[in-house]
């Protein structure tokens, strides 16, 4: 255990190999900027997007590099297969900011298991089962949670028995969301208004893995709430997604600016705290710790909720709605990463 006088030297990891490379690195920029530097000293560490870890100075300067857009993000390379100062027993927790594969699905968690090191957010195995929305969705059918109906494709089924899974595809009806069943960001997600559209809209999912979740579109407002905690979760106000085009996807989210966040939600008071307990339930039920963001829809004829996504490392940019909601919770952003801090230390202990 660390000394209370000494300041927690918190890895900061950002990057990585997925398509949400940039997302991290502004989600870094903004936790590095709101965590007390009279409690904790920030070591940076970069991975590119070859999966190489950046030498200290380079890993600095992107940190320190001003700009809070995806666009804004320069790129750099690393040099090694692993920064060295993990493994030099030289930090005290760490704090992984990677969305997506290779960050977000278990992988690094299970570095931090091997090293008996402290990290933030929940463990491999929760990481790695929300990260694939096609397991995802099993486990909370078995569980009675609502989620659309949905196929599953992947690459070899879709190259074998190309008009068979259109068919099954198509039978859930129109709109579809074409989706890579192991990414965030809504990167790789087409909304399918025309079935001749489906074909390319799959084809373009495959790019980005070899699974792929073909969902039923509900007609519904987009409900996010923010998850915090170990054994005795807490579930923050809900908030409300409305996008700036035809779905909340990666422009809109990152680049445009052109959707609302609506923090708190304008739900009554029943639909806001089913939403919060539909959340906890999801996340004891995915066996999450530390923090999720559990996104939900609202139907609009039947108001009934449906589960969409869980993400076990939500967007800490600026506009980001997981911090933002704990704010309006009672929880400042700094105030966040304090209690995030503490949860990783806890559950190591």
């Amino acid at each position: 255990m660390v000394a209370s006088n000494h300041r927690l030297r918190v890895a900061l990891i950002f990057g990585g190999r997925s398509g949400e490379h940039d997302v991290s690195v502004v989600s870094a920029r903004s936790v590095a900027g709101a965590l007390d530097r009279q409690r904790y000293e920030v070591v940076s560490m970069a991975i590119d997007r070859d999966g190489r870890w950046a030498d200290p100075g380079t890993a600095a300067r992107v940190l320190a590099e001003s700009g809070d857009r995806t666009d804004q993000v320069l790129a750099f390379e690393g040099r090694s297969k692993l920064d060295p100062r993990i493994l030099e027993e030289t930090v005290d927790v760490a704090f992984p900011i990677l969305h997506g594969p290779f960050g977000e699905d278990g992988t690094i968690q299970g570095l931090f298991e091997m090293l008996d090191l402290p990290y933030v957010g929940c463990d491999p195995t929760a990481s790695a089962v929300c990260m694939d929305k096609a397991l995802t969705k099993r486990l909370l059918v078995e569980a009675g949670l609502k989620t659309p109906a949905w196929v599953e494709v992947n690459r070899r089924s879709w190259s074998d028995t190309h008009d068979d899974v259109r068919a099954r595809c198509l039978d859930l009806g129109l709109p579809l969301f074409v989706k890579p069943a192991r990414l965030g960001s809504s990167v790789g997600i087409s909304r399918v208004a025309d079935s001749t559209a489906l074909g390319d809209a799959i084809e373009e999912a495959l790019s980005h893995g070899e699974n792929v979740v073909v969902e039923r579109g509900v007609d519904a407002r987009e409900i996010e709430v923010a998850v915090l905690g170990n054994q005795l979760p807490r579930a923050s106000v809900p908030g409300e997604v409305v996008p700036g085009h035809e779905f909340y996807d990666y422009e809109d989210k990152y680049l445009d600016n052109t959707c609302d966040l609506l923090a708190p939600a304008p739900l009554e008071s029943d639909e806001a705290s089913a939403a919060r307990h539909i959340a906890l339930d999801v996340y004891s039920t995915l066996g999450c710790a530390g923090m999720a963001r559990v996104d939900l829809f609202l139907e609009r004829n039947s108001g009934d909720f449906w589960v969409n996504e869980v993400n076990t490392i939500p967007g800490f940019t600026s506009i980001s709605m997981y911090p933002k909601l704990w704010q309006l919770t009672g929880l400042p952003y700094s105030e966040l990463l304090d209690e995030l801090v503490r949860l990783a230390l806890e559950r190591h202990r």
